[in-house]
């Protein structure tokens, strides 16, 4: 059983060419509870963020990139593996944007978690997340 059969995608699209073309081998997939990258043909890599560890989200909307519809979401996340995301070039990006929101306030809500509560006094990140080796 492959992981598509057992997975409940809310989202999924390809990045996109400026043009507005899927031609690349870099795919976007949003379930409830994470966001996967996928990349590669030959040898393929998946990273997931878990919605609950996102701080910060935002949409770019670039000249040409209104012209063709197209979008890129930047996600800011307490993960460890990866700390920043893009999701270049993507078609209805504000939707796309507006349904991650839903699912990162319903994520914190089962876990009772605030964006707040992942920060030290002050704002600032406690010393113990970060990797001194």
């Amino acid at each position: 059983m492959s992981k598509k059969d057992i997975t409940d995608y809310l989202w999924t699209d390809k990045k996109r060419t400026l043009f507005g073309l899927p031609l690349s081998f870099t795919r976007y997939f949003v379930t409830d509870t994470k966001i996967i990258t996928q990349t590669g043909f030959f040898s393929v890599r998946e990273d997931e963020i878990d919605m609950y560890k996102v701080t910060d989200k935002s949409l770019k909307r670039g000249f040409f990139q209104r012209l063709f519809g197209l979008g890129t979401i930047r996600i800011l996340s307490k993960d460890i593996d990866t700390p920043e995301k893009e999701l270049k070039n993507i078609k209805n990006s504000r939707k796309v944007s507006e349904l991650i929101d839903a699912c990162i306030t319903q994520q914190r809500d089962k876990y009772s978690i605030r964006g707040r509560d992942m920060y030290g006094p002050g704002g600032h990140i406690p010393p113990e997340h970060f990797d001194f080796d």
